[in-house]
């Protein structure tokens, strides 16, 4: 069987997303566990979602408990699970199990800031994006000064 692999761009089978999913190191796996920011938090932090980690509140939004807020006991990088504070289901022989969510399925509406880095990291990200942009621009008006100077002889 074929590693998993960084280079690996996408690919519209299914089973190979899949497989690429289940096959990741724990580091990437970290990333998959993502959900999307309420819209205060959105315009506030200027980003559109974030990884998840344990002490985030987040709102349910598909499944038994849509419509329910809660804070993050457990995310399972592994599995790609995230597990809440209360949420428990009764099993036919009496014993309660946590619900295991998916990320896509959540909402943050609050977060755990006690890493000042987290948001950090993002930012710095987002400054360096405009240099690229900045570098494209500056190639084409090079080549627009070439075409001008061709056509002038």
């Amino acid at each position: 069987m074929k590693e998993w692999s960084i280079y690996w761009k996408s690919s519209s089978h299914a089973r190979k997303q899949r497989k690429y999913r289940y096959n990741a190191p724990l580091h990437i796996k970290g990333k998959f566990i993502s959900s999307h920011l309420s819209k205060e938090l959105r315009g506030k932090h200027k980003m559109r979602s974030i990884p998840l980690r344990k002490g985030d509140r987040v709102k349910v939004l598909r499944g038994r408990f849509k419509g329910e807020t809660a804070k993050i006991d457990i995310v399972d990088r592994k599995d790609l699970k995230i597990y809440l504070e209360g949420m428990k289901i009764t099993k036919k022989d009496g014993t309660e199990v946590p619900v295991a969510l998916d990320a896509s399925n959540l909402l943050v509406t609050s977060l755990n800031l006690d890493d000042k880095l987290r948001l950090k990291i993002k930012e710095a990200k987002k400054k360096e994006e405009p240099k690229k942009k900045v570098k494209a621009e500056k190639k084409t008006e090079k080549k627009e000064v070439k075409k001008k100077v061709g056509k002038s002889e």
